[in-house]
């Protein structure tokens, strides 16, 4: 399937990590990519550390601080590709990700979008999901209203998809994934890789996840949004 797949990685102060995001996506089997790394106004080396990288590939744009869902939508701006693809600066693939995923798409065209397992490392160790978090394929909406069962970093989407939905919505601080997938997930069924294709890491104290109190605000007014934007058969209200 030779189709073009845009890869967009936001980052701020985390030059820590940085690299082993940027260079899994280097060593992808699949070869017809790009890579978009959006620095939202890091204050530490990222720039430097991104510079001295060799390779044509990478396209770096940095922007004052506006957060994660205005540094992904100037990626998407800038992209070339037709499908996107999203990592998170302190995940990292494994080298067949992008093709297994463009593989599933070629023979599964129904779908316009798609994701994968994943392992999850916090603080350095290995721990098991739950089974709340356990992934799934089809119609995810009624398992996305109670939580993020969808990571940003383990989808692959049309960029026409991402476009359709007006991208991720910039007023949000966290929860901008929650909002975005919700969005998708009311409308379109998304393809399932059951094979663990990224590292997802965490307990580190930069997250989104524990910046921001009250998260459940902005999942409010997701549903919210949800409830007056689309047709819902009555389980789904």
């Amino acid at each position: 399937m030779n189709k073009k797949v845009s890869v967009i990685i936001p980052t701020y102060n985390r030059s820590y990590c940085i690299l082993n995001a940027i260079n899994s996506v280097l060593n992808q089997s699949y070869v017809d990519l790009e890579v978009i790394v959006v620095d939202d106004g890091s204050l530490d080396n990222t720039k430097k550390l991104i510079e001295n990288i060799n390779s044509s590939r990478i396209n770096y744009i940095y922007q004052d601080n506006n957060g994660v869902s205005a540094a992904r939508n100037l990626g998407i701006k800038h992209s070339s590709g037709d499908y996107i693809a999203f990592l998170d600066s302190d995940d990292v693939w494994f080298e067949n990700k992008i093709s297994e995923q463009m593989m599933f798409i070629s023979k599964n065209s129904q779908y316009r979008w798609v994701h994968s397992n994943e392992i999850w490392i916090r603080n350095g160790e290995r721990v098991n999901q739950k089974n709340k978090h356990k992934k799934s394929g089809g119609d995810q909406f009624l398992r996305s209203v109670d939580l993020c069962v969808i990571s940003p970093s383990c989808v692959l989407l049309e960029k026409a998809l991402l476009e359709e939905m007006n991208c991720f919505n910039e007023s949000y601080p966290a929860c901008e994934d929650y909002d975005l997938w919700l969005k998708i997930a009311s409308k379109y069924e998304i393809g399932y890789i059951d094979k663990s294709l990224i590292y997802k890491y965490g307990g580190h104290e930069d997250q989104l996840s524990k910046k921001y109190k009250a998260m459940d605000y902005w999942r409010i007014k997701s549903l919210h949004w949800i409830l007056q934007n689309r047709r819902l058969n009555a389980e789904k209200k």
